[in-house]
């Protein structure tokens, strides 16, 4: 899908750019043809400062997204989930990040949610990468407590990690 998605702006690298800020942060499209997030708009401005192209860059996808049926779907329903990543260290929490070979295995989420299960650990938040927005998409997992070195080693073994890292 996100082929499709940035298949329609193959012409212009810096709607693409914008395309993309919109999808990996969750921003939609609203009515109006402003970007916003939940109710709040934002300036388009600060939209085209961010992937460095023209304010009228903006305009110009906001409307081919709204012009476009499909594209107008996706992007007026499309929302963002707030992330404990950046807050873990201040609210001492664990992040393991898994890097996988084949994103689109299934059962990755499960095994490795299980393993952590199994040791007694309680999971607060889980943020997979999807494979069709992401290069090398990993399995993020926010935990209460620290993880132990055998559940480490147990989750380097699985045949579909390549790295883990904890923050």
């Amino acid at each position: 899908m996100f082929d499709e998605i940035m298949g329609k702006f193959a012409d212009s690298p810096g709607q693409r750019e914008v395309v993309r800020l919109l999808l990996e942060r969750g921003f939609s499209v609203n009515e109006a043809g402003r970007v916003v997030s939940g109710g709040i708009e934002i300036p388009n401005t600060g939209i085209a400062r961010e992937v460095g192209v023209d304010r009228r860059v903006v305009d110009a996808t906001t409307d081919a997204i709204l012009a476009d049926p499909e594209l107008e779907q996706i992007f007026r329903n499309i929302s963002s989930i707030p992330s404990l990543m950046d807050l873990a260290p201040v609210l001492d929490l664990t992040v393991l990040t898994v890097h996988v070979a084949a994103a689109d295995e299934p059962g990755i989420v499960a095994k490795v949610t299980t393993l952590i299960a199994n040791h007694g650990i309680s999971i607060r938040q889980t943020i997979s990468e999807d494979p069709e927005f992401t290069d090398e998409p990993k399995l993020h997992i926010i935990t209460d407590e620290p993880l132990p070195g055998d559940l480490l080693n147990q989750l380097t073994s699985l045949e579909f990690v390549r790295k883990v890292e904890l923050e």
